[in-house]
């Protein structure tokens, strides 16, 4: 067909659904797995600044009042916890929330 091999179309269509659910996933992998792993802290510092990156040394972006709650990732990395937005807070000035479900 057209010079095309139909083992190569076949390769071309699947390549072109995966790219287009991986962009309505809004560039998150798949995932089968139906039981969402929940992640949220509460801030404990009076004030605590919000990085760009894992470290003090970091720019801050932003800060978070005393007992706010926020969405975060399980990653953990040279003691600072990812948020949900890619910011980046320590470990020691935040605490899961009882319906976490990470580490």
């Amino acid at each position: 067909m057209f010079g095309v091999p139909v083992r190569g179309l076949i390769v071309l269509g699947v390549l072109g659904v995966a790219g287009v659910l991986y962009a309505a996933n809004g560039g998150n992998p798949m995932s089968g797995d139906k039981a969402e792993e929940i992640c949220k802290v509460t801030v404990t510092a009076d004030i605590l600044n919000v990085r760009s990156g894992p470290g003090d040394m970091q720019p801050i972006v932003s800060t978070m009042p005393r007992d706010a709650v926020t969405a975060a990732q399980p990653r953990v990395e040279n003691g600072y916890r990812m948020l949900s937005d890619r910011r980046w807070v320590s470990q020691q000035f935040v605490a899961l929330t009882s319906d976490s479900t990470c580490t």
